[in-house]
């Protein structure tokens, strides 16, 4: 495996202090031994190469998933649990040139539909994911950022068909929003959810219907031709006609070698409260339980969990070390401070980092490798995988059967990723882009 950061990127050390794991339990299970065969194979445990494995698996196709650690270790286990909007960057100016309009609001119901489809799983299952929130607030830092909210109604109109509702500055504090913002735009789209739950129990719906999963079995090679690969790992080799990449942020260059320089993975740290009393909710003013993200670039995402722990996210870091995590951790520390000034005294003993996943081209690839027939990849959420990468997993089960997708399948989710300036060493621009973000966002 060819990874473009250390070792201590991919370890335990970075998920040591989650809160999803002290929430909910997960089985155990065993790696990969010997020789095996599989209609499908399926490297990544995440919620892609889940939901892909639950997909195909119901409509009769034997699958397999290949685990390099276990199911939800990398950023389906440690995300911020945002079921919201998102996977893309773009905006509609761009879509609209690269695409054209239909296909812009293709994407867009795609984004509905993501949604909307892990809404249903949880509901046919009667999952209690400790779901909260009605749909997700955006704060803006700045009041040309609100005056820009203003213009973004038609926007949300249009494109979701929702009508979104603003929030004067004045009215922050009576909906339980005071943190120092100058307004805020609410959209009726998506919730909060514990993605630790969501992505074990996405396992053992996969499992029920049939498929296979192995813990510990990192894919170290996949080799030959359309009908007949075989993928194999530290102690086992596994036979196939298809096989999907569903690595996301923790793919590898070569696996297969047409991803190098494709793909970015960056960082987002989280930290998670105690427990707060009503008392201290009051004296800071904030007492909704919506899911919320700032205006800036480089944005802050956070949601009051029913049990009254805050839930703090900072974008930004892009080294990996012992050193640049306890980094991270403090500037998360540090913006939880200045936006929230009445909870200073209250401890974070939660706190961890992974790795999110950006495309050169700003939008994510679901689809068939270019050039090699019977390999498909599903990857490059930016931020927003609950529910898109999800969305994709189900695409890629359609795909890899020969079946045209009945769900929303634009064009900008087809087109395959553009690689990255400077190859293996494309992290090095990141530190330019950040810094741009950082003055943008004064």
């Amino acid at each position: 495996m060819k990874r473009i950061y250390a070792d201590f990127a991919y370890s335990e050390a970075p998920r040591a202090g989650c809160w999803w794991d002290q929430t909910h339990g997960a089985p155990e299970r065993p790696a990969l031994q010997g020789a095996a065969q599989a209609d499908v194979v399926i490297i990544g445990g995440g919620f892609t190469g889940l939901n892909a494995a639950l997909h195909l698996t119901q409509a009769g196709v034997g699958a397999t998933v290949l685990e390099a650690e276990r199911v939800g270790f990398g950023a389906s286990g440690r995300n911020g649990g945002f079921c919201c909007l998102g996977g893309g960057m773009l905006d509609d100016a761009a879509l609209d040139r690269k695409s054209g309009r239909a296909e812009r609001l293709g994407w867009r119901q795609a984004e509905v539909a993501a949604i909307r489809q892990v809404e249903d799983f949880i509901a046919a299952r009667g999952i209690n994911v400790d779901r909260h929130s009605r749909g997700e607030t955006q704060l803006a830092h700045r009041p040309r950022d609100f005056e820009e909210m203003r213009g973004r109604l038609e926007y949300y109109a249009e494109n979701y068909g929702v009508t979104a509702r603003l929030t004067e500055k004045a009215d922050l504090a009576a909906e339980g929003l005071n943190a120092g913002f100058e307004g805020a735009i609410t959209v009726p789209i998506g919730f909060g959810l514990n993605p630790r739950k969501y992505v074990t129990a996405l396992a053992q719906a996969a499992e029920e219907a049939g498929a296979a999963i192995y813990h510990n079995s990192p894919a170290t090679g996949v080799t030959g031709r359309k009908g007949a690969f075989e993928v194999t790992t530290p102690q086992g080799r596994i036979r196939a006609e298809r096989v999907i990449i569903a690595t996301n942020g923790y793919s590898s260059e070569d696996l297969p070698p047409w991803l190098a320089a494709r793909y970015m993975p960056t960082q987002s740290s989280v930290i998670v409260t105690r427990p707060m009393t009503e008392a201290e909710l009051s004296a800071q003013g904030w007492t909704s339980q919506q899911a919320c993200y700032d205006s800036r670039h480089l944005l802050h995402y956070f949601r009051l969990m029913p049990d009254n722990r805050m839930l703090f996210g900072v974008r930004g870091g892009l080294m990996s070390n012992p050193n640049s995590e306890r980094r991270a951790l403090a500037r998360a520390r540090a913006d939880f401070e200045a936006m929230f000034p009445a909870w200073r005294h209250v401890e974070t003993p939660h706190g961890w980092s992974g790795m999110v996943c950006i495309a050169r081209n700003r939008m994510p690839f679901v689809g068939q490798v270019p050039d090699q027939p019977g390999i498909f990849a599903g990857l490059c959420y930016h931020g927003n995988g609950v529910a898109m990468a999800s969305y994709s997993g189900a695409i890629l089960a359609d795909l890899v059967r020969g079946i045209t997708p009945e769900r929303p399948y634009p064009a900008p989710m087809r087109a395959p990723l553009a690689r990255f300036e400077l190859g293996r060493f494309r992290r090095a621009v990141m530190p330019f882009v950040y810094a741009g973000f950082a003055l943008s966002d004064r």
